[in-house]
């Protein structure tokens, strides 16, 4: 009897609630939010278990040679449709997963096709403006050959090669302030 008192006395020990902190209920989704990141952060060294995505679902694969065959004869048992019935419902689900995934890997293929073309036109379009810039650049540059070889034919040879000089010290400086907005 002794025995038995002991017992009952270690088991009232060992489930005595803590008394330093009262039991709460959550009572909402944030609450039970709240109350398992204020666990976590009681002890921040200890490691956190987060699991693993779950796996997608995938149906069993089709059986390769059915040995339960059920015709439309008479005497299939009442036990035989739903054999029956579980077998259409797999086929029935392992037939529309297949159609999700091509539906899925069609859907993927049109959008990397219409990401192609969309970087294809953004390709010609900046290759057209690139072209026209460097048709502006050699128009300026011809423009400026003309004027020097007009201003050339008044002067004598030393002024051509000062004035080449300057033309360097000119694209020089713009390569320098070619962050200001508005040119050179």
């Amino acid at each position: 009897m002794g025995d038995e008192s002991d017992e009952k006395q270690d088991k009232k020990k060992r489930y005595q609630p803590k008394k330093d902190q009262p039991l709460v209920l959550p009572k909402t989704a944030a609450d039970k939010q709240r109350m398992q990141i204020e666990k976590l952060m009681r002890n921040p060294e200890k490691d956190v278990y987060v699991p693993d995505r779950p796996k997608d679902w995938k149906p069993r694969a089709p059986p390769e040679f059915v040995r339960d065959v059920m015709g439309s004869s008479a005497g299939a048992g009442s036990g035989e449709f739903h054999v029956y019935r579980g077998f259409r419902r797999r086929e029935y689900a392992r037939q529309m997963f297949i159609q999700g995934v091509g539906e899925v890997e069609t859907k993927n293929e049109e959008f990397h096709k219409k990401l192609e073309e969309n970087q294809k036109k953004a390709d010609n379009k900046t290759a057209k403006k690139r072209a026209k810039r460097q048709k502006k650049k050699q128009k300026m540059q011809e423009k400026k050959k003309q004027k020097l070889q007009e201003e050339g034919k008044g002067d004598d040879s030393d002024s051509k090669s000062e004035s080449e000089d300057e033309k360097d010290d000119n694209e020089d400086d713009a390569e320098e302030n070619c962050f200001v907005i508005g040119g050179r």
